[in-house]
C-alpha cells in the first residue's frame, strides 16, 4: 500500500492545536520553576526557561497555568519565525512540521540550525530527517539512552515517539 503525505511550504504551516496541547503535556505544569534535568537550566510553567518578556526563568520565580499557557505559545510563535526561516523551499505535512516544532520547543532553534534533522530536510530527505531525531539523546552531559538511566530518561522516550511518529508520515 502506497501512503500519499500532503506537503506544504513551511511557511504556509503553524503550529496545531493539538500540537500545542501535546507540548503543555509532554512539559508538565510546575508552578514554582524547577530544574527539569540535572545540570539543565531552570523552567517554569510548561518548560519555559524565559518569561515571555524575554528574562530568563530564575528559582523561585511562580505562575499560574494561564499566565503559562501564554508564556508558552509566545514562546513558540518566536521559534516558529526562525524555524520557519530555517528551511526556505522546504515542503512538510502538518504533523512533520508539529513534530519538529516539539523538538525546537525542547532544544530551541540555536540547536535547530545546527542540526542534523534541518539539513536532511533542506537536502529533501524526510525520511532521513525523522532517523536523525534519535542522535538528540543528551541532557545535561548525560547518554539518556543508557538503559536504566534515572537522570533523563524522558529525553529519550519523547525522542523515541517523535521518531516513530516522523516515520509514520513518511
Amino acid at each position: 500500500m502506497v501512503v500519499s503525505i500532503y506537503r506544504i511550504a513551511v511557511a504556509s504551516l503553524t503550529l496545531s492545536a493539538s500540537a500545542l496541547i501535546g507540548i503543555a503535556v509532554s512539559e508538565h505544569y510546575a508552578g514554582s520553576a524547577m530544574i527539569p534535568t540535572q545540570n539543565d537550566r531552570p523552567t517554569l510553567g510548561f518548560g519555559s526557561t524565559f518569561h515571555a518578556d524575554g528574562t530568563p526563568v530564575r528559582l523561585g520565580d511562580t505562575t499560574t497555568p494561564v499566565r503559562a499557557l501564554v508564556t508558552m505559545r509566545a514562546h513558540i510563535s518566536k521559534e516558529e519565525k526562525v524555524f520557519q526561516a530555517s528551511l526556505p523551499g522546504v515542503e512538510l505535512s502538518q504533523g512533520e512540521y508539529d513534530l519538529y516544532m516539539d523538538w525546537v520547543y525542547q532544544y530551541g532553534t540555536g540547536a535547530w540550525l545546527k542540526s542534523s534533522m534541518r539539513r536532511e530536510l533542506l537536502a529533501n530527505r524526510h525520511p532521513a530527517a525523522c532517523h536523525a531525531l534519535l542522535l538528540y539523546k543528551r541532557s545535561g552531559g548525560f547518554d539518556c539512552s543508557i538503559p536504566g538511566n534515572k537522570v533523563c530518561a524522558g529525553v529519550w522516550t519523547r525522542q523515541r515517539k517523535r521518531h516513530a511518529a516522523c516515520m509514520a508520515l513518511q
